[in-house]
């Protein structure tokens, strides 16, 4: 099957073009493929003073932007649980993560969700954005989007 001929294969792409060893550069390529020209990866983040901040970011802004991080650091990032709306050649998947350093870690480092949205041309999913969030203090992971 095509990485994107259906939701769940461009969903598990998506995740496995940022997941993998320390020292090993992302599948820039396949990550690119994954999204419409133009598309938009936005990290949400809250700072020391409290407040609300988003980094916008093209797929290359996204890759240049965690290459340190990913020298350094093994990530593996999955689903969990998936909530989709669909409306004609739409799609909005609110899509929960789970990151471990080593895929056999019983407990995440990391869990929180991915805002994705999506077209279909007729022939293909593209993502067009993809917005997420991390648990914290004071943010948990509502229980409805859990597994």
């Amino acid at each position: 099957m095509n990485e994107t001929e259906s939701l769940d294969a461009i969903i598990r792409a998506f995740y496995e073009s940022v997941s993998g060893p320390a020292g090993l550069e992302r599948d820039t390529p396949q990550m690119r493929s994954l999204f419409l020209p133009g598309a938009h990866l936005v990290r949400t983040t809250i700072a020391e003073d409290g407040t609300a901040q988003a980094k916008v970011m093209d797929v290359d802004g996204y890759v240049r932007d965690t290459a340190g991080y990913f020298r350094s650091n093994a990530f593996y990032e999955v689903e969990v649980a998936r909530r989709t709306d669909l409306f004609g050649q739409i799609a909005q998947v609110f899509s929960t993560y789970e990151a471990r350093q080593d895929p056999s870690e019983p407990e995440p480092f990391k869990r929180g969700i991915n805002s994705i949205q999506l077209f279909n041309d007729g022939r293909r999913w593209w993502i067009v954005g993809a917005l997420w969030d991390n648990e914290r203090d004071g943010n948990p992971v509502p229980r409805e989007y859990l597994p």
